[in-house]
């Protein structure tokens, strides 16, 4: 997984969709879209009107990658933001998914405030730009990318094109 700056210039206590996208983006649409499309993935959504910068929560997620059974988080913080509608960015809320997550609330305070993980996510945005990733979820494999939430079949022609392009 490597790490991309969505709207990196999302201020800490977040911003409204509406404010974002402006009059012309129908977000009752763009709602609906997204809760079918996870429904397909038994994936839970709930309707959204704001969005929060998830820098924090990156770095929170790459720390928890150190940890033993630190991979749950990352649910956590999926349900947490695209399910409760919590703001990501408020430290808090992040300890309170460690502390869901059964992590060191500790460990992972001292992680977010002495930003440990900062240089870690940066070369993961870097990376990002340099493979030119746009949005999220963005997959890449044998050369080709698909952008955004996907159906199943999408990620099957990745695959199938990254082993023709490896020749296997």
């Amino acid at each position: 997984m490597v790490h991309f700056p969505l709207h990196p210039e999302t201020p800490k206590e977040g911003q409204s969709l509406a404010k974002m996208f402006g009059p012309e983006k129908d977000l009752d649409a763009m709602n609906s879209n997204m809760k079918n499309l996870m429904d397909k993935e038994g994936l839970p959504y709930k309707s959204r009107t704001m969005t929060y910068n998830s820098r924090l929560a990156q770095e929170l997620g790459t720390w928890a990658d150190t940890q033993s059974g630190g991979e749950l988080i990352h649910e956590a913080i999926y349900k947490s933001y695209f399910v409760q509608n919590k703001n990501i960015a408020d430290i808090q809320v992040l300890i309170e998914i460690v502390k869901q997550s059964k992590l060191n609330e500790i460990e992972a305070e001292n992680a977010l405030k002495n930003r440990t993980f900062k240089e870690a996510v940066d070369k993961d945005w870097s990376k990002a730009r340099n493979i030119g990733v746009t949005g999220v979820p963005t997959y890449v494999a044998g050369g080709a990318g698909v952008v955004g939430a996907q159906p199943y079949e999408a990620l099957v022609k990745l695959v199938e094109h990254a082993i023709e392009q490896n020749g296997n």
